[in-house]
């Protein structure tokens, strides 16, 4: 139903938003790539939390970078605590599918980072992404520090120009700072595609380069 689309296409307000629960979900606290915890307090790294669509392929784009501990999926940005796939599916929590990334910032900049967040997906299209429609496929970064924060909006305008240069559209993705909440996702969506090689990946670029971290 066409409806159904739309409205899943609009943030619901703190009111409306689904309750939740106070405990966290049940996780199994080891990466499937690498056995690094998914939780823990990184003592000495830096978080990203960043949204670019399906967290099952995002997820995917970050976990090899050299200089990133960990990855893992979850929900941030709504009004929901600790919500489950299917409540985020339903466009009541306010939350985006996001991937945080934690990272050795002596061993990789934060700008390969943006660089590879603003080249893996199309930050133009709103509540969605490709034939992924609703708000939980939005882009944003939610940053951890203010450093990270100016970076990402000097990357964001430096790529908008481009796009631009390409006939693109307006960048729509929210940039944050503080971070909000993360909430881990179930077990099933983490590091998904590398227990599912051949599962769906609905993300796409735009095919223009982000200059970040280039002469140009």
């Amino acid at each position: 139903m066409p409806g159904i689309g739309a409205y899943k296409q609009r943030l619901p307000g703190p009111a409306e938003a689904l309750p939740g629960r106070a405990e966290a979900l049940p996780l199994h606290n080891a990466h499937h790539v690498h056995g690094r915890p998914l939780r823990d307090a990184f003592e000495g790294c830096a978080r990203l939390q960043l949204g670019m669509g399906c967290f099952w392929g995002a997820e995917r784009m970050f976990w090899s970078i050299p200089g990133v501990v960990t990855t893992a999926v979850g929900y941030a940005g709504g009004h929901t605590p600790n919500p489950t796939y299917q409540e985020v599916c339903s466009g009541m929590t306010g939350h985006a599918e996001v991937v945080l990334v934690v990272y050795d910032p002596a061993r990789v900049a934060t700008e390969v980072l943006l660089k590879r967040f603003w080249e893996g997906h199309d930050p133009t299209q709103g509540m969605r992404q490709g034939n992924d429609v609703g708000s939980q496929y939005r882009s944003v970064i939610h940053c951890g520090d203010e450093a990270q924060y100016r970076l990402a909006l000097a990357s964001r305008d430096g790529f908008q120009a481009r796009l631009e240069a390409a006939g693109l559209g307006a960048i729509t993705t929210d940039i944050v700072y503080p971070a909000p909440p993360f909430y881990h996702a179930e077990d099933a969506h983490q590091q998904y595609l590398a227990k599912n090689p051949g599962g769906y990946c609905g993300l796409g670029g735009t095919g223009v380069s982000c200059p970040i971290g280039t002469a140009a």
